[in-house]
């Protein structure tokens, strides 16, 4: 059984509150976790089922539940969670493949809420009640946890997972009942890294800004597309500029000479060397 998972506002900034608990942003994907008569299902926030991809999330629990929360993989190295990793995983299919991945790559599913138990459906009660039930689980193995919360002290808790260089902050509303919407009782505070790029082209179909960055040998090298974040001025100063440094086209893009410069926000640098989902934020003069 799917349930549509309660989706994240963004706040402006950290904030403390006592009306609200704060736990860490996991850096991995949605993941409802559905035991119905004994049978696990893994789905993603969008309905597709995921169960193959994970085996070693295919445990029961002592009773039906149904629980939100998010896979991810951690980096040995850093001890962060690594993104990319999580990702290898999900778009891995072959039985033998991810038989052999789970033992270089495990995942860990971070509970962070229960929406149903022993024939109980628990999204009416209040948060803190639930997570109260969430927190008496016996999980069915190491590769399953309980996100840690914290009441109050948002930004002491951005704080920290600023310096150790997490993902952010999640904000909840003790009282919030669990609705599959969109709500402003659950804020998410990213923690964003920022880079200075050329902007040296654009997409001729939809909305999409080339980003490009100096490599080690002085030469640009292409960095990912800038698809969020101008304003409609943006979007204008950039026509107007644009057409005059034209270098060339091709079926997809027109490319212009490096004079634009942008700073962009960005979750971090992928391994490849490009920026994971730029925002821009100003034009550099």
């Amino acid at each position: 059984m799917f349930i549509s998972p309660m989706l994240l506002e963004t706040a402006p900034g950290p904030f403390s509150d006592s009306q609200y608990i704060f736990e860490p942003k996991v850096d991995g994907h949605r993941l409802i976790y559905s035991q119905q008569s004994g049978n696990v299902r893994l789905y993603t926030r969008h309905n597709n089922d995921c169960t193959r991809q994970y085996p070693e999330l295919v445990l029961p629990f002592d009773s039906d539940i149904i629980l939100d929360g998010e896979v991810a993989c951690t980096d040995p190295e850093t001890g962060l969670d690594d993104f990319e990793a999580v990702m290898s995983r999900f778009s891995t299919r072959h039985h033998s493949k991810v038989q052999q991945l789970t033992k270089t790559l495990s995942v860990t599913f971070a509970i962070f809420d229960i929406l149903q138990y022993k024939g109980q459906d628990l999204r009416k009660l209040p948060l803190i009640e639930r997570k109260t039930i969430l927190q008496s689980l016996t999980l069915p193995s190491k590769s399953f946890g309980v996100i840690p919360h914290i009441e109050d002290a948002g930004e002491a808790l951005f704080a920290q997972i600023e310096a150790m260089g997490m993902e952010g902050v999640v904000g909840k509303k003790k009282d919030s009942q669990y609705s599959s919407i969109r709500s402003r009782e659950w804020q998410k505070v990213i923690n964003w890294s920022y880079a200075d790029v050329y902007i040296t082209g654009y997409k001729k179909g939809e909305f999409g800004w080339l980003a490009s960055v100096s490599g080690t040998s002085g030469k640009l090298k292409p960095a990912g597309i800038i698809e969020h974040g101008p304003s409609p001025k943006h979007k204008q100063a950039f026509r107007g500029v644009c057409q005059q440094i034209v270098t060339g086209e091709d079926k997809n893009h027109v490319y212009l000479e490096p004079r634009i410069q942008a700073r962009v926000k960005m979750r971090n640098w992928t391994k490849s060397g490009l920026l994971r989902t730029p925002v821009f934020e100003r034009f550099i003069v």
